[in-house]
């Protein structure tokens, strides 16, 4: 296979290829809405997948979401790995089980199959490790790789987790450290150390099944996944559903080390300003965080983690069960969706 660095055939990676949420929120919020009886749940609340009745016998509704992107590494095998555990989060987020997806491929003619080949089976590899099956899939040629799935899922009825089951009193549990988007773009300008680099992979390529199913055990009242919004974008959307104030604890947040250090030196992927941009307004940031700390609670995150709202005695005990760390509190509607202490 031909040596290639398919980050130096993008302008942005992963998540942050996003477009801005400003720009989005323009657009959909002047669409009109399509309406079925059988579509309890579509894109006006910002969840993470939409839910489809099923026949009444089936004791299930079926979840489908999509999700793509360009390359954030370089390694073919990598990048197919870390867009499918993105894609296939969404359906863990909602309480969900992946059963079935399709590929979503661009693919630059001047490439030799076999990078598309290596892309594939990283794909695969992930949807395996899910209990999914890929059965199709399409492709165009494009100058830019990008790739990604469409994921169909299933959950029992009356088990779904929405974005908005928050209640006043919850606590907030985060399953991933912030900050790989800003390491992402240090390993694109060549300053991150393969030690960053590593663990951005690592949680990248971690599906967030497992943290579903240790959550399963509890009562979870709402959850979202972080991903190009960033952690206040996603935790923002799940406020405003919820019709509550959600109150972070800066120094409770988990993150990379590394990610402070490179976004010190600026090393900020273009998403992260647009998401700031759109957020700041409601976003109340008390406190004295220094400004790459503020930065990464700002960072397009790609396959991050899930943030679950739980009763104080589950999120506890899920915590201890699992180290993910409490980050925070819900509390009656205040005048900005979210604090940051």
């Amino acid at each position: 296979m031909q040596e290639v660095r398919l980050t130096q055939m993008v302008k942005t990676s992963g998540c942050a290829a996003k477009l801005s949420p400003s720009q989005l929120h323009e657009v959909l919020d002047s669409l009109p809405v399509m309406k079925s009886p059988d579509l309890v749940e579509g894109y006006e609340g910002s969840d993470d997948a939409f839910v489809y009745s099923l026949d009444d016998t089936t004791g299930k509704v079926m979840l489908q979401t999509v999700d793509f992107f360009p390359p954030m590494v370089d390694d073919p095998y990598v990048f197919g790995q870390v867009a499918a555990a993105n894609a296939l989060s969404d359906i863990f987020a909602m309480g969900g089980q992946p059963k079935v997806a399709l590929n979503l491929v661009c693919f630059p003619s001047c490439l030799e199959l076999s990078v598309l080949r290596q892309i594939l089976l990283g794909g695969q590899s992930k949807v395996a490790e899910a209990g999914a099956v890929i059965a199709g899939g399409h492709t165009i040629s494009d100058p830019t790789p990008k790739y990604g799935l469409c994921v169909t899922g299933f959950a029992e009825v009356g088990n779904v987790w929405s974005n908005a089951g928050a209640r006043e009193g919850d606590v907030l549990v985060l399953t991933k450290p912030l900050g790989v988007g800003v390491i992402n773009t240090a390993v694109k300008a060549g300053v991150a150390s393969s030690q960053a680099a590593a663990k951005a992979i690592e949680s990248m390529t971690t599906l967030n099944g497992y943290a579903r199913d240790r959550a399963a055990a509890f009562s979870v009242h709402a959850a979202t996944d972080i991903t190009g919004f960033s952690l206040l974008g996603h935790a923002q959307e799940m406020a405003k559903a919820s019709g509550l104030t959600f109150v972070l604890e800066g120094h409770s947040i988990p993150l990379f080390a590394e990610a402070l250090e490179y976004s010190g030196m600026g090393m900020n992927p273009g998403g992260l300003y647009n998401n700031r941009e759109y957020l700041q307004p409601l976003v109340d940031m008390q406190g004295e965080l220094d400004q790459a700390h503020q930065d990464l609670l700002f960072d397009p995150q790609t396959s991050g983690g899930l943030l679950l709202s739980f009763s104080e005695a589950d999120a506890l005990a899920y915590s201890n069960q699992t180290g993910f760390p409490i980050i925070g509190y819900v509390t009656r509607q205040g005048e900005k969706a979210i604090q940051v202490r």
